[in-house]
């Protein structure tokens, strides 16, 4: 696929959960772009990932559960880099077991990572985006936020309410210059979802999605830089499903 180059030029991206998988993608389709991207995780390979993909790119250790942590690298990383113009929440987590059975630790958990933590990382970014008239924050979804899947219960509510809480910044930050979006993906491989999703099970997920096959990280991170460039500036409050049409069956 060829890429702009320039397209990012100058803007600031930061990306949660970006030393591996989906986060690593968006990472390297930003920095392939021209953006300097400021990598987040809570795994020290975030160290790694940012060093290959250039010196001008910087990398935190970051927990999205962490309140105190986030502020200490957003204000460090808006002093090192003057700003941050794109916020990709992309940090979360899915553990999969019956309702009846899922404990309330399980539960928390999720809300804590996939729904607090972003609005979190949201709320300490947003200020010098608003004050300064501009920004696009996107929130990594699923498919799970606006369907049933059997197991999801946690995954499934912290997710839908993710898609809430986009609704409702989007409404509250356009005004002042600051769009808000989600993606909700279908399965997409990377080497943990294939993990759950190998074998006759996900034979069986692949049949039941019109294009026959799971999304690639690839394309999911071309879908958030679709939504943090200048192109998508009329889109707002959004959420963009990657799952080749499953959800419309």
């Amino acid at each position: 696929m060829k890429i702009n180059e320039s397209e990012f030029e100058g803007r600031v991206v930061m990306v949660t959960g970006a030393a591996g998988g989906i986060g690593q993608a968006m990472a390297e389709a930003f920095a392939a772009r021209g953006a300097t991207v400021i990598l987040t995780d809570r795994s020290d390979a975030v160290q790694a990932t940012a060093e290959n993909l250039g010196s001008r790119h910087r990398a935190y250790v970051m927990d999205v559960c962490d309140e105190a942590g986030i502020i200490e690298t957003v204000r460090s990383a808006e002093s090192a880099l003057g700003r941050i113009d794109v916020l990709i929440n992309n940090a979360g987590i899915g553990v999969l077991a019956p309702a009846e059975s899922l404990s309330a630790e399980i539960w928390d958990r999720h809300m804590d990572v996939n729904l607090k933590g972003a609005f979190l990382v949201a709320r300490a970014v947003a200020p010098g985006m608003l004050e300064r008239g501009y920004g696009r924050i996107v929130n990594i979804a699923s498919q799970a936020a606006v369907i049933g899947i059997e197991g999801h219960v946690a995954y499934c509510a912290s997710k839908a309410g993710l898609l809430g809480m986009t609704k409702c910044m989007a409404l509250e930050w356009a005004p002042r210059g600051v769009t808000v979006n989600a993606i909700s993906p279908t399965v997409v491989e990377t080497d943990l979802a294939l993990v759950g999703w190998a074998g006759e099970k996900g034979e069986r997920a692949r049949a039941a999605i019109p294009t026959r096959r799971f999304a690639q990280p690839w394309e999911i991170a071309a879908a958030a830089c679709f939504l943090s460039g200048e192109g998508a500036a009329m889109v707002n409050g959004e959420n963009m499903l990657v799952d080749g049409g499953y959800t419309v069956i």
